[in-house]
């Protein structure tokens, strides 16, 4: 039989080799919200007192404690992802969540915009291969 040269692995790409990347992404992302989201209640990760447009906005999100509810859903979404239980879920919750990270990094305090990055990317790395999941609450008509 002759062959054309191409590997086969060129030719016939490992399908678990994005099931890994999948969960490894999975189970980093549900680790930084966990510690993260409970890093809004424990206060073990030290940080800068917050000045300017950011030192407002945080003083507003804590003394609202419209806080607790945002690190509570990070954590929450965190723990969903590193148990592999309602994944789907957990990443709609987080999509809404990202998106107000890096508005915040965007528009507030730039200098936190690469660990927001990665947070996103390794949220399109866990939802991709999911994406099926999400067809539902992406039609235009419910009938």
């Amino acid at each position: 039989m002759a062959t054309s040269g191409r590997s086969p692995r060129a030719v016939d790409p490992n399908p678990n080799s994005m099931n890994i990347v999948s969960t490894i992404a999975r189970l980093l992302l549900g680790l930084m919200f966990l510690v993260f989201g409970l890093n809004g209640f424990l206060h073990f990760i030290p940080s800068p007192q917050p000045t300017g447009m950011w030192g407002a906005f945080f003083t507003l999100l804590s003394t609202s404690h419209y806080a607790y509810m945002v690190f509570g859903v990070q954590a929450i979404a965190g723990i969903l992802l590193l148990t592999n239980q309602y994944v789907p879920l957990a990443i709609v919750t987080l999509a809404a969540v990202l998106a107000n990270i890096l508005t915040f990094h965007i528009t507030m305090m730039p200098s936190g915009l690469p660990p927001a990055l990665l947070a996103t990317l390794l949220w399109f790395l866990t939802a991709w291969p999911i994406r099926a999941h999400f067809a539902p609450i992406l039609s235009r008509s419910t009938g």
